[in-house]
């Protein structure tokens, strides 16, 4: 936080006197700020958002870019968020309707789990170390493979149980460690919501995909895997924090959905339907 605020500060171009005066506070409070001898209280975390809104300053960049690290040899920086902190060791202990099951799951980069858990409370975010030295990792690229993975895990191949289709992705992640794959976050619910109902082709659900950029996860399925990461930092949000970030997320989602619709009305002629693909068709 206090290394927030004086960013904020230095890209309005004032002195500590100045950058109180526009807060309504005192130089001597900003100063205790920036040395992280106190936090400013929720009054002063509105005001100093409105600030960055009045002034032009992209404080959600400021607060991404804080938090990414640099990659190092076999061991990757992953970002991790939770609603109320990890509890003992890390293990594979989601839900098992997330992308790809049951694991721990891991971004590459800070914007999607600060966006993940902006909407909580009390949420702690994590910075993590990553070493691969003897796992297997499977490679899951945008494409039909990933959509029908992920439609496995979130049950929405129940109705093909004891085809082959579905026991190819039953048994699709078996003898790996870790997946890697690209995220499908709030912004590709609706997309996938109408892929698995039957309304939107697999070719337009992976030009969708690929228009939006998700990013990619690394997901921890074996206690060997769990076993190989490593928490750097531990971090809570503060509430100017959460509330740009919360600001974030929603636009982000409706200039996303805008995007999917535009794609959707382009390729909605080609390609199959999920229960044709289920098929054979």
């Amino acid at each position: 936080m206090q290394d927030l605020i004086k960013n904020i500060r230095l890209a309005a171009a004032m002195n500590q006197e100045l950058f109180a005066n526009s807060l309504g506070t005192t130089a001597l409070s900003v100063n205790r700020w920036e040395n992280g001898k106190t936090q400013p209280n929720k009054m002063a975390q509105k005001q100093l958002y409105q600030f960055c809104k009045d002034n032009n300053i992209d404080l959600a960049k400021m607060i991404i870019d804080s938090k990414s690290y640099e990659n190092t040899d076999n061991r990757m920086i992953l970002y991790h968020g939770s609603k109320t902190g990890i509890k003992g060791d890390i293990a594979p202990i989601s839900r098992n309707e997330c992308d790809f099951g049951q694991g721990f799951y891991m971004g590459t980069n800070t914007l999607q789990p600060l966006t993940l858990i902006c909407a909580e409370e009390s949420p702690k975010f994590y910075t993590l170390e990553l070493d691969l030295t003897g796992l297997n990792v499977l490679n899951v690229e945008i494409g039909l493979d990933w959509a029908l993975l992920i439609a496995y895990y979130r049950k929405e191949m129940e109705s093909a149980k004891g085809t082959e289709i579905y026991e190819r992705y039953s048994n699709y992640v078996n003898d790996y460690d870790i997946i890697e794959g690209y995220i499908a976050d709030d912004r590709m619910y609706t997309e996938l919501s109408r892929f698995f109902n039957r309304t939107l082709t697999d070719t337009a659900l992976i030009h969708c995909l690929s228009a939006l950029d998700l990013g990619k996860q690394y997901v921890a399925i074996t206690e060997r895997a769990c076993r190989q990461i490593k928490v750097l930092k531990e971090e809570s949000l503060s509430q100017l924090e959460l509330s740009v970030l919360r600001d974030m997320s929603v636009e982000r989602r409706k200039a996303g959905i805008t995007l999917a619709d535009e794609i959707e009305l382009k390729y909605r002629r080609e390609g199959r339907y999920f229960d044709e693909i289920l098929g054979g068709k």
